[in-house]
């Protein structure tokens, strides 16, 4: 199967610090693959590169098999690759809608879209609310200011306009951080519901259980590169923590053993 984002030998020096060194990635078609790694490990650099926001020294990022430069975030939303992070980038005066359409705002037909440049602001609605329905969020309406919303319901809005305009790809960075359990739980099924539609998910998380719950594979970043990828279903939380760590490597056949000690005892061959 083609991968439908991939990425091989990725460098990114920043002076003397090497963030990514030779890392490669692939994420394919309908699965959620969870990246995970220990306080700079480079896995934020490497996500940044898939997403634009920072140009690789080296080595090259494909999307569906083809080669692709991306210069910055408009390349990759180009390319069907959005991004929701941390701070989710809403605006919490404007409403549900205007949100979803933030810098994608739609102009009336006719004269007084393209001449008085007037927005569709009951087009952008319309498809503002189908979209969450059609994921299962549940809001009163979506004329209702983002800044009157919970911390799930703000996080589920920016994942609703990143499957809405996700193509290819919609990367989440640590999406139930600030989370409650409940809470937690609805974004978790609503990246369920993106990945039912055959959309792939990539997913940064600190939060072992939820990536056991949610991930077809799991990525683990080390050092600033991919040590291995690993499935739920047939590896422990355990061995991934041994993979973080160093303890653990996965070999070619994808069986994790332990990395074998260097210890020096000190003594020569006569003692």
């Amino acid at each position: 199967m083609v991968p439908r984002i991939a990425a091989r030998g990725l460098v990114k020096r920043y002076g003397q610090v090497t963030a990514m060194d030779g890392a490669d990635f692939d994420v394919l078609p309908g699965e959620v693959l969870a990246v995970v790694g220990d306080n700079g490990a480079g896995k934020s650099t490497l996500i940044k590169a898939l997403s634009g926001a920072v140009v690789p020294d080296a080595g090259v990022v494909e999307v569906d098999g083809a080669p692709v430069r991306l210069r910055g975030p408009l390349d990759a939303r180009g390319h069907g690759i959005e991004t929701v992070y941390q701070d989710l980038a809403l605006a919490p005066a404007l409403d549900i809608a205007a949100n979803m359409f933030l810098a994608r705002e739609r102009r009336r037909p006719g004269l007084s879209g393209r001449v008085l440049r007037r927005v569709d602001q009951a087009g952008m609605r319309a498809e503002a609310r189908r979209v969450l329905d059609e994921l299962g969020v549940s809001v009163d309406s979506v004329e209702q200011p983002v800044e009157t919303l919970s911390g799930g319901q703000r996080q589920a809005v920016a994942v609703a306009r990143a499957a809405a305009f996700g193509s290819k790809a919609v990367i989440m960075d640590e999406p139930t951080a600030a989370l409650g359990v409940a809470e937690s739980g609805r974004v978790l099924a609503l990246i369920d519901r993106i990945r039912q539609r055959g959309l792939p998910v990539v997913l940064i998380s600190h939060n072992m259980p939820h990536v056991f719950d949610i991930a077809d594979r799991i990525h683990v970043h080390r050092l600033g590169r991919r040590v291995g990828v690993v499935a739920p279903r047939t590896h422990s939380m355990n061995q991934v923590v041994g993979l973080l760590t160093g303890a653990l490597r996965v070999d070619e056949s994808g069986e994790v053993s332990e990395v074998e000690s260097a210890v020096h005892t000190g003594l020569d061959e006569e003692g």
